[in-house]
């Protein structure tokens, strides 16, 4: 795995959702900026005990799978 990639959706109450698509990783939060912070907690927390981890898909800025993105409606 060279990299953590995740999709993320906005929930009909505004929150987002991130679910891994290589691992079983999920991580919620009511805005972009927490969620930016929860997603890397489950990361960590997920390859706790693991020398290495692979990065989160570029700072999850650029490379992040959005469904529904909010910009968009």
């Amino acid at each position: 795995m060279n990299e953590i990639v995740f999709e993320v959706t906005q929930e009909a109450d505004g929150g987002f959702v991130a679910r891994c698509l290589t691992e079983a990783i999920f991580a919620q939060a009511d805005n972009w900026q927490e969620l930016r912070e929860q997603v890397r907690d489950a990361v960590d927390g997920y390859f706790f005990d693991r020398q290495t981890r692979p990065p989160i898909c570029s700072g999850l800025s650029n490379r992040v799978l959005f469904s529904n993105p909010p910009w968009k409606k």
